[in-house]
């Protein structure tokens, strides 16, 4: 009888998780959702651009300082 309730009982919650998976899954697969992960990657995608083109600018700017090429460019206006 024990048996039979462990079996039961194993069952009963390995179908419960079942259900609660696929449900989740089906959920996942609509259409709206598809388009609502792919705008919120989209916005992902252009934040990390922007961070990017942030940085490469600032390291720009630090390696045209530590090389001077700044002051080069306005003694090289003068000159023309």
């Amino acid at each position: 009888m024990i048996r039979r309730l462990f079996w039961l009982s194993l069952g009963t919650a390995f179908g419960a998780w079942s259900a609660f998976r696929l449900k989740r899954a089906v959920r996942a697969a609509l259409p709206g959702s598809i388009a609502h992960q792919a705008a919120g990657l989209g916005r992902t995608v252009r934040g990390f651009a922007g961070d990017v083109r942030v940085a490469m600018n600032h390291r720009e700017e630090e390696l045209r300082d530590a090389m001077r090429l700044d002051a080069q460019a306005d003694i090289d206006k003068d000159l023309h």
